[in-house]
């Protein structure tokens, strides 16, 4: 499958688009960024429901963002990057996450880099990391369901007092048999989260694998996978499994003849500042190095 790979640099910029985090007081930081932008003559352009949560006039559609700006910003934490990332990935554009969130593995541009990393962008001192993301199809007779998931896709036990069964197929052959809380299939952006807490491995973001983790297992001898991209996995379960889209979709595996995953067409790309280094990002996030 071809996968459609990044532009390093923005071959212009003349619209950037805007989405907040819900629920959200970050009215300053809005105007701190439409002021940035407008000294280089770049118009900002906010998301309609950003717009009524921050008191805006105006906003357009998130459709209407992909099809008009150069590039997107994502105010928020990661959750609202990640949200970002899907509901825009047909249209492939760029996401700047600025970080007002909580941890911020993705978003790496802080509140008081706002007017710096401006000046950076305008000429051309950042970078475009270019991930790769995973294509869902929920199958029922001839209907598909058509998702995309950023981080990861998770098949969990409906209640605490139920074991989940879940079969697991590589292109078209029983592979394993899951039997505990669940599993997780994760792309290398979404190992460091669900996946990391339940013991699964840490892969490089831009590395092109598909992660396998058993959460909590009924036997010890299931341990987590790590799979190369070219295969389709197929999940089928004859229990009322929840499965959890990026922690924002959840649907049942019960109104569903079975659930396929490969990888997505198109990449997501993140703007990062030149200098970022990923190690560095761990050692910060997981304390690495303490004493």
């Amino acid at each position: 499958m071809k996968i459609i790979q990044p532009k390093y640099l923005l071959k212009s910029l003349t619209n950037v688009g805007l989405v907040a985090r819900p629920n959200s007081d970050l009215i300053l930081h809005v105007r701190r960024i439409e002021k940035a932008l407008r000294a280089y003559g770049v118009s900002l352009h906010v998301e309609e429901n950003s717009t009524l949560m921050l008191g805006m006039d105006g906003g357009l559609s998130l459709d209407a963002l992909g099809e008009k700006c150069d590039m997107l910003i994502s105010l928020g934490g990661d959750g609202t990057l990640i949200s970002v990332c899907r509901r825009t990935y047909m249209y492939a554009k760029p996401i700047l996450g600025i970080h007002a969130g909580q941890l911020g593995f993705l978003t790496n541009v802080r509140l008081d880099e706002i007017e710096s990393f401006v000046d950076s962008l305008i000429v051309g001192d950042y970078r475009i990391d270019s991930r790769m993301m995973l294509e869902v199809v929920l199958k029922k007779g001839k209907k598909k369901l058509h998702k995309v998931a950023f981080n990861d896709m998770v098949f969990s036990r409906s209640s605490i007092s139920a074991m989940a069964r879940i079969d697991a197929f590589i292109d078209g052959e029983l592979f394993n048999s899951y039997h505990g809380d669940g599993v997780i299939v994760c792309t290398p952006t979404g190992s460091t989260a669900y996946n990391l807490s339940a013991g699964g491995p840490i892969v490089f973001p831009l590395a092109q694998a598909l992660i396998l983790t058993p959460i909590c297992p009924h036997s010890l001898t299931q341990r987590p996978i790590v799979l190369p991209i070219d295969f389709k996995i197929t999940f089928k379960s004859q229990d009322e499994t929840v499965v959890v889209i990026d922690g924002q979709d959840t649907y049942s595996m019960g109104e569903y003849d079975s659930i396929e995953l490969t990888i997505a067409p198109k990449n997501a790309y993140l703007m990062h500042k030149k200098e970022r280094n990923y190690f560095d990002v761990l050692k910060d996030k997981l304390n690495w190095g303490d004493k």
